[in-house]
C-alpha cells in the first residue's frame, strides 16, 4: 500500500464564510470583518494559488467547483466527507454539521471517473447521522495505509465505535485517543485528528502535549516509533498556526514534498525545518483566510485519490 498519492481532489469555494454550524466545537475558527462575497472572493484566490503551487511541481490536482445552490460553506475541505481507497472502494462518512452533508455529490465521483479512475463500491456511514454518530473522514482519523494504522483523536465529530467499524470494514488497527487545546482556562477536545498531527511515509507530526493522558500519548508515539517513522513535535501554540494540518504528496518523478500553509510553515524553527527537509521538500501557500473562517487548512483541503486507473 502506498501511503502519498500524486492526485488531489480539491473543491473550488462559491460560498465560502465563516461556518456557523461548524463554530460551536471548532475553536480554530474566527470572524472575520467582511462581507461574505469578500471573504469568499479572497478563499478563491488563495485557493487558484494553492492550486498553481501544486500543479507546478506536478501534483494532479483535480478542480471540480462547488455548486452555489447547495449552500456549502465548508465544501473547501473535502476530506471530511469522503476517502478514496487503492482497491477502488470510497468511504462516505457522516458529518457533525447539517449543512456539511450536503457537500457528498454524485458530480465527484462521475468527476473521477471521466478522468479515468475506477470506482468498485461506495462505504456509506452517512446513516449514523440519523443516530448523532459522526466521523469525519480524514479529518478524524489519519490513515498509515502501509503500515495499517488508523489514528482517531475521540471528539464530538469522532466516534469511536464508527471509527473501530471502519477499521474492520478497511482493515486497519485502530489507535484511539483523546487530544485537548486550552479554550477560555478549560481543555476541550480538539474537533479534527488531521489539525494535531500530520503522517508522512518516514516521519510524523505531532501535538503530543495535546494528548493529555500519559498512557494514551506513550502508546500513539510507541506505534509510531514501531513503524520506524522519526517523530517531529510541535507545541500547542504551533498547532494553533495549523503545524499538525500537513500532507505529503508527490509531485514530478515521484518526488515528495509536504505541503503546509504559510502560517504553518512561519510557525515552525529552524530545527524542525531541517527535521522536515531531510525527508523531503516543503511547498507552502497563504491561506490566511480560509484558516481564520474556515478552522482548516491545507491538508484540510486536500482529498487525496487512491483509487485504481480503469
Amino acid at each position: 500500500m502506498k501511503q502519498t498519492t500524486n492526485t488531489i481532489l480539491m473543491i473550488r469555494p462559491v460560498s465560502f464564510r465563516m461556518n456557523e454550524e461548524t463554530a460551536v466545537n471548532n475553536y480554530f475558527q474566527e470572524d472575520l470583518d467582511l462581507k461574505n462575497t469578500e471573504i469568499n472572493a479572497k478563499a478563491q484566490a488563495e485557493f487558484d494559488a494553492f492550486v498553481e503551487k501544486l500543479r507546478a511541481v506536478g501534483v494532479n490536482v483535480i478542480v471540480e467547483n462547488d455548486d452555489k445552490l447547495m449552500d456549502t460553506p465548508d465544501s473547501i475541505f473535502p476530506n471530511n466527507w469522503v476517502s478514496f481507497h487503492e482497491n477502488g472502494d470510497i468511504a462516505l462518512y457522516p458529518m457533525f454539521a447539517e449543512n456539511r452533508r450536503r457537500e457528498r455529490r454524485e458530480e465527484v465521483f462521475m468527476r473521477l471517473e471521466k478522468e479515468g479512475f475506477l470506482i468498485e463500491n461506495i462505504v456509506d456511514y452517512t446513516s449514523a447521522e440519523d443516530d448523532g454518530i459522526f466521523l469525519e473522514g480524514t479529518g478524524s482519523l489519519l490513515l498509515d495505509r502501509k503500515n495499517g494504522k488508523a489514528y482517531c483523536a475521540l471528539s464530538p465529530r469522532a466516534d469511536e465505535e464508527l471509527f473501530i467499524e471502519f477499521c474492520e470494514d478497511f482493515d486497519y488497527f485502530p489507535v484511539v485517543f483523546t487530544a485537548n487545546q486550552t479554550v477560555d482556562g478549560k481543555r476541550l477536545a480538539i474537533y479534527h485528528t488531521n489539525v494535531m498531527m500530520c503522517l508522512a511515509e518516514n516521519f510524523a507530526v505531532i501535538c503530543a502535549d495535546s494528548i493529555d493522558d500519559k498512557k494514551e500519548r506513550k502508546n500513539v508515539l510507541q506505534h509510531l516509533k514501531d513503524d520506524g517513522k522519526e517523530i517531529i513535535t510541535i507545541t500547542e501554540a504551533q498547532m494553533h498556526q495549523f503545524a499538525g494540518n500537513m500532507l505529503q504528496v508527490r509531485g514530478n518523478d515521484d518526488k515528495r514534498y509536504l505541503v503546509m500553509s504559510k502560517a504553518a510553515h512561519d510557525s515552525l524553527t529552524k530545527a524542525q525545518i531541517a527535521q522536515i527537509e531531510k525527508h523531503c521538500e516543503i511547498l507552502s501557500s497563504s491561506l490566511e483566510t480560509i484558516e481564520t473562517c474556515g478552522g482548516g487548512s491545507a491538508r484540510c483541503m486536500m482529498a487525496e485519490v487512491f483509487l485504481p486507473k480503469a
